[in-house]
Order: structure tokens, then C-alpha cells, then sequence
């Protein structure tokens, strides 16, 4: 859905700072050390690589430990982000959807507006607020529950909500790893999965914004010329 488009197209360069995966990046002790040590995991020919030295700068009147930590954050969301959009984009670029109608009423879902943007703009705005609200409910839930990834948590770690005591009713399960399949892993077999989660997110990001791009300016592109429609609406409007 566009929500998760425009949604990855707000990654900036920002982004792009590695996250730790190591125990220390629990802790905001040696954060640049952490970046470091992530930065030749997750790519060993370019390693650490800060142009634009965003590791040094403090965010809000916060330490610069802390505004590393707000900078991995981001990096691990936008990533996730990007992900949901790149398969959500193929998933409806080649028609396949729910076999249910969309609403109460028979309607079904938008399949046959066209691209993945197009189908977004037909949806209706009730459909569009149901998933903007629930997205917003995520991010309320994850930045205030369990220890801020400023204030020492580790950068991308979702709260449990099996766990909360905030949420009125019981959840059976959590956002990240619904059945537990991760509960047996090694904190080295974790390590890699980190830095996995990280280069997929990476590569996401430069997937999604070469379909919009593609879509937007005809050729932009070269790989994608013909295989994507041209789009003329705003990717960045959600309604």
C-alpha cells in the first residue's frame, strides 16, 4: 500500500548509519565503536563509510551517544519499512490480493486500478485511515514501552505486548516473532540475523524508490524502463 511507500520515501541519509549488533549496543557506552564494528560486518569492502559525519552531531540537545542510537533506530525502522513496500509493491503489481471483498458493503479490493500507487489512490479514506491509525498505534506503543533505545535500549527492538500492561485486553502475540522461532537462537546466530535484517533493509529502501522513481520520471531507470507504468499522481500524498 502507499502508506508503506511514502512511508520509505522519508528515509534520509540519516538512514544510512549502521546499527550495532553486539551486546554493547544495548548500552550507549563505545557507541562509536559499535558503528564501526557493525559497518565492517555488514559490508567488509566499504566498512565504515560517514560522509556526511552524522555520527558526530547531537540531535535535540542530546548526547551524541544518544543521537547515534536515534540514528541506528532509524536506519533498522526505514529498513523494515522498505521491505513491507518492496514485496507489498510486486505482491500488487502482479494482482494478487485477498479473495474477501475490501468492505461490509461487497467492494472488492482495488486490483484493477493499476499500479500499486494507483490502487492506494482508489482505496477509500476510511481503508486509508484504519492502516495510518494502526501504524501510529505501533509507533506510540514502541517508543513508549520497555527502555528507549536513547536511554540505553537496544536501536530497533520492538516492545513485547504479550507483556504490556497498556494495552486494555490480551494480546496472544508479538509484533516480532509472532511464534517464537528465534527464542532458541544463539546471541551469535541473533548477531548475524541483525546484520542480515540490516543489508535486506538497505537494499529494500534502493528497491522501492527505483519503482516509484521509474514510475515518476519514464527512464530514470534504465532497468526498469517498460516494466513499470508511469504514475501521475504524488507518491508522497496519502490522500
Amino acid at each position: 500500500m502507499k502508506t508503506f511507500l511514502f512511508a520509505a520515501l522519508a528515509a534520509s541519509a540519516a538512514a544510512f548509519v549502521p546499527q550495532s549488533t553486539s551486546k554493547v549496543s544495548s548500552s550507549l557506552s563505545g557507541a562509536m565503536e559499535d558503528l564501526k564494528e557493525v559497518a565492517e560486518k555488514s559490508n567488509p569492502v566499504l566498512k565504515y563509510y560517514d560522509p556526511l559525519e552524522l555520527a558526530s552531531i547531537s540531535i535535540w540537545g542530546q548526547s551524541n551517544e544518544a543521537s547515534i542510537a536515534f540514528l541506528r533506530h532509524s536506519e533498522i525502522k526505514h529498513g523494515r519499512i522498505a521491505m513491507f513496500a518492496f514485496v507489498g509493491y510486486i505482491v500488487q503489481a502482479n494482482g494478487i490480493h485477498w479473495p474477501w471483498p475490501m468492505t461490509t458493503d461487497g467492494t472488492p479490493f482495488p486490483y484493477e486500478a493499476g499500479s500499486p500507487p494507483e490502487q492506494w489512490d482508489a482505496l477509500p479514506d476510511a481503508a486509508k485511515w484504519q492502516i495510518i491509525l494502526f501504524i501510529g498505534f505501533l509507533e506510540h506503543f514502541s517508543e513508549s514501552n520497555g527502555t528507549h533505545y536513547m536511554r540505553g535500549g537496544m536501536p530497533g527492538a520492538f516492545p513485547k505486548l504479550t507483556e504490556s500492561d497498556k494495552i486494555p485486553h490480551p494480546v496472544p502475540f508479538n509484533l516480532f516473532d509472532p511464534f517464537g522461532f528465534s527464542n532458541g537462537k544463539s546471541e551469535e546466530a541473533k548477531a548475524r540475523g541483525r546484520i542480515s535484517e540490516l543489508n535486506n533493509g538497505r537494499l529494500a529502501q534502493i528497491g522501492i524508490l527505483g519503482f516509484l522513481a521509474e514510475q515518476k520520471v519514464s527512464g530514470s531507470v534504465p532497468l526498469l524502463s517498460g516494466l513499470v507504468p508511469h504514475y501521475s499522481g504524488e507518491p508522497m500524498a496519502p490522500f
